[in-house]
């Protein structure tokens, strides 16, 4: 099974909810996960991201774009050698049989952790301990990573500014260029700008002691942040959208779905106007008319089946790129935008949850802002109206009214306190948001305002497809904690008898066979376990392992999920599969469709006590952390495994 893989959105059209009578249980990588109960009847509004949430990025296209975009500034506007264009260095880094000598999407993955100063990618679990880590494309030895990171004095607390976060898959090509570089560096730091006077401590088992590494850092975030400014990585995408963009044939369904059911859809993104309407006209363009329409269109099996189930007419349709052209490049109608009430963009997420900005509304002919009083668009002097996509809009201190055929109004800046009041949402727990990062979309939108929240991880796809293929491996891991704790017991026992001297010398020969017996069996089942865990971890990802896990516990990405994410799946269109009032819970023992009016409780949590027991034990035992599992384990009953 190939690692590191973001499956794109499911391509084969299927039925979605409202067009079955019964519907069977989804499958497992069409689920949504609960965390904390969440019943679809309390929600009012609901609002999407968009990058690499309503828009999944194709990985080998997008991302190899971005690499190539950021080696190009830090060449041409930050003085690095032309030598980074070919990036091949002497050093061949063998994974699963793939000589890694050039740029490869799929070496990073989210979650990890950049330490600037030492130059390090690290994997932390939930407990800040370290448990991978790299300099450049070298592992750190247990020894080097327990005595830079484990066994220090104070606990570091991984954060800016000394660490940078690798939590969106934006940031995954940036995070291999920083490894690049630190391999460069420490070969030749003379070949980048001002290092050419840095001196490294070359001792056999030590780091590179000097500072330099943030620099390169630094330069790396720079040249990303001009790829976004001069438009150059969006030029490419706008100019053929279907080469670094995903189609999902269940999107718009999905939206429309929602939008029937009354209630109201905003988009939010930190995305400005030109580039939202040219990925959304791709995205939803050629399949929204107006819902009265649509609802002819789509509604009915037999028609939606010529539409789209033909697999020979969806080609046609999507597939080619000559049709694709209609949808590439500058954007040819707005009839998307009747798939929300308000479209936010530029909106500077995470601080549009707690920053008060100006509000100005965007005309979608031609991108012109227009100054906003508390909402309502204020004529410029010297003109004499506003034009007709502006008019109308009336103030933010009121409810917009909508009708169903109406286009969404468009905005730019603001924060969420106009956002409430165009939606007339009078509490945040009326409010589900969807978006794929933990920090800026998830979090802060939670904490600082109570919005009930759901991530979409793409790559949970992948992990849930070889957690399943695993569960046999899973259960020998189980079987082999269990028996290195017994005989821990047995060989503490023993050796705590023999130092009380409480083993009489008739049997003292006999106890010390047994001892050794003992001893030489825990050898043998630490080394299958060690072993077999890790194979069972490199099934996953042959270098950081699971995306949510580190080692038995919850890595800290996994951790973050589970505290602020109220709902968690792998693609935003699995919500066309579930009922629109759906209360969701946590494990339930058939995820088929039951009364649209049901309440399911959240998952029940669980603490250490539940587990052990804990009787008394050797005073050298040493104590297994509790198992941590999550909400996908919950459902997929994984967890009685891992224990």
């Amino acid at each position: 099974m190939d690692y590191g893989v973001i499956p794109a959105p499911p391509s084969s059209r299927q039925a979605i909810w409202t067009e079955q009578v019964w519907g069977a249980s989804p499958s497992l990588s069409r689920q949504i996960f609960c965390n904390r109960s969440l019943n679809m009847k309390q929600i009012k509004a609901i609002g999407f991201d968009m990058d690499y949430t309503l828009a999944q990025y194709k990985p080998d296209t997008f991302e190899l774009l971005a690499h190539s975009q950021t080696v190009d500034k830090l060449v041409t506007a930050f003085g690095y050698p032309p030598e980074l264009y070919d990036f091949k260095f002497d050093w061949r880094y063998m994974m699963r049989g793939l000589i890694i000598d050039k740029f490869d999407w799929r070496y990073m993955m989210r979650g990890l952790i950049i330490d600037k100063t030492r130059g390090n990618v690290i994997k932390v679990d939930r407990h800040k301990y370290v448990k991978v880590a790299y300099h450049g494309f070298r592992s750190l030895s247990s020894e080097e990573r327990n005595a830079v990171y484990n066994h220090s004095a104070v606990r570091d607390d991984y954060e800016e500014p000394a660490y940078g976060m690798i939590d969106t898959l934006f940031s995954l090509a940036e995070a291999y260029l920083f490894m690049q570089l630190v391999e460069l560096v420490d070969k030749a730091p003379g070949k980048l700008p001002n290092f050419s006077s840095l001196v490294q401590d070359k001792a056999p088992g030590k780091l590179p002691n000097f500072s330099g590494y943030a620099g390169v850092y630094r330069d790396v975030r720079a040249a990303v942040d001009l790829c976004h400014r001069d438009g150059s990585l969006k030029r490419h995408v706008a100019a053929n959208p279907s080469k670094y963009i995903h189609d999902d044939p269940h999107l718009v369904s999905m939206l429309q779905m929602y939008k029937r059911s009354g209630r109201q859809l905003f988009l939010a993104t930190n995305s400005l106007w030109d580039y939202t309407h040219v990925v959304m006209n791709y995205l939803c363009g050629k399949r929204v008319g107006k819902v009265k329409n649509d609802e002819k269109r789509v509604g009915k099996a037999k028609n939606d089946e010529k539409r789209v189930g033909k697999a020979k007419i969806d080609e046609k349709r999507v597939g080619k790129a000559k049709n694709g052209e209609k949808r590439v490049g500058k954007a040819k109608n707005d009839e998307w935008l009747r798939m929300f009430d308000v479209v936010v963009v530029g909106c500077g997420k995470p601080g549009f949850f707690s920053e008060r900005r100006p509000l100005f509304a965007v005309s979608t002919r031609d991108g012109a802002l227009h100054n906003t009083d508390n909402g309502a668009p204020i004529i410029p002097l010297g003109e004499e109206d506003l034009p007709d996509d502006i008019l109308g809009r009336g103030s933010t201190m009121s409810q917009l009214d909508l009708g169903e055929d109406d286009k969404a109004a468009v905005f730019q800046g603001g924060n969420y306190v106009d956002l409430h009041q165009m939606l007339g949402v009078r509490a945040g727990s009326e409010v589900l948001y969807v978006g794929d990062h933990i920090y800026g979309d998830i979090l802060r939108s939670k904490k600082s305002l109570g919005w009930r929240t759901m991530l979409v991880v793409p790559e949970l796809e992948q992990e849930l497809a070889v957690a399943e293929a695993t569960r046999t491996t899973q259960f020998e891991l189980k079987m082999l904690r269990n028996a290195r704790s017994d005989l821990d017991t047995q060989i503490q026992r023993l050796e705590w008898a023999f130092k009380q001297r409480e083993i009489p010398p008739e049997a003292l020969l006999q106890n010390q066979e047994q001892l050794a017996l003992l001893r030489a069996e825990r050898e043998a089942v630490k080394d299958r376990h060690s072993r077999l865990l890790l194979e069972h971890h490199q099934a996953f990802h042959p270098i950081w392992g699971q995306l949510l896990k580190t080692g038995y516990q919850n890595s800290r990405y996994g951790h973050q999920i589970d505290r602020f994410a109220c709902l968690y799946t792998s693609h935003v269109v699995n919500l066309a599969f579930y009922s629109l009032v759906r209360a969701y819970g946590g494990r339930v023992a058939n995820l088929a469709f039951f009364s649209p009016d049901r309440a399911y409780g959240g998952r029940v949590d669980y603490m250490a006590h539940k587990v052990a027991n804990l009787a008394f034990y050797s005073p050298d035992r040493a104590y297994g952390g509790r198992v941590d599992y999550m909400a996908h384990e919950d459902v997929m009953g994984l967890e009685g495994m891992q224990n």
